[in-house]
């Protein structure tokens, strides 16, 4: 890891508008969770509130944060001026994808255990299960939006199209999906961690091993793309 590309990968995420959306996303789902635990009895619609959280907001944060700290530099080209410098091209891919995990944990992973315990206080072991489930579904989704920016120049459609239609639409109708569903990873986990929550069924095992291999698959990828603006020099 390169602690320049990780200053340079944070100006980018915090100091575009980007970064407003970032910060706008976990503050909706935190208030929203406190507005259901003003109007309704503890505990009363956790279930609903999380599920949204981890099945919208933890995996839009963490395609923004991962299209933010790279997808820029792509569109406009200037990825090639990076990649001049004398450093290896998977620690660039690994350096961004630290600065976007982070902001997916933090921003992603983290208001998940706050909404939890905002709605029930009562049960902290069940909001640090959200948050732990979150954060390995936070890693598995950061990763993966990380190599579509590196891919295309159109990551957030991408994103978005696999957010919405394969997490959440085809997730719903097929039981098969869940044992590539990023989101039926963590919910796994989660589900491991207390076993009050819907259980997906795949396995913490699988869950985990899935999640590891294909960020860290996901990383080469964008580091071995990054390799090839340089050999080609046609971005």
């Amino acid at each position: 890891m390169n602690p320049t590309l990780v200053r340079l990968a944070s100006h980018a995420l915090l100091g575009r508008r980007r970064g407003l959306v970032l910060l706008a996303v976990p503050v909706v789902l935190v208030l929203l969770s406190v507005m259901m635990r003003l109007l309704t009895s503890e505990g009363v619609g956790q279930e609903a509130v999380l599920n949204l959280g981890y099945t919208l907001a933890l995996p839009l944060v963490a395609l923004l944060a991962a299209s933010a700290v790279l997808g820029p530099e792509v569109d406009d080209g200037s990825i090639v001026h990076l990649l001049a410098k004398p450093v290896n091209r998977h620690v660039v891919a690994f350096s961004k994808f630290v600065v976007a995990w982070t902001a997916a944990l933090v921003l992603g992973a983290l208001p998940l255990t706050l909404c939890s315990f905002v709605m029930d206080a009562s049960d902290p072991e069940q909001a640090l299960a959200w948050g732990v489930g979150g954060a390995v579904a936070a890693t598995a989704y950061t990763g993966l939006f990380m190599a579509l920016a590196a891919l295309t120049r159109h990551a957030v459609v991408v994103g978005l199209l696999v957010v919405l239609l394969w997490e959440g639409l085809l997730g719903n109708l097929f039981t098969g999906v869940r044992w590539v569903s990023l989101g039926t990873w963590g919910r796994d986990v989660a589900h491991a961690l207390d076993e009050a929550l819907y259980d997906p069924g795949v396995g913490l095992g699988y869950a985990l091993g899935a999640a590891a291999v294909l960020a860290t698959g996901a990383v080469w990828l964008a580091g071995d793309r990054l390799r090839s603006f340089t050999l080609r020099g046609d971005e």
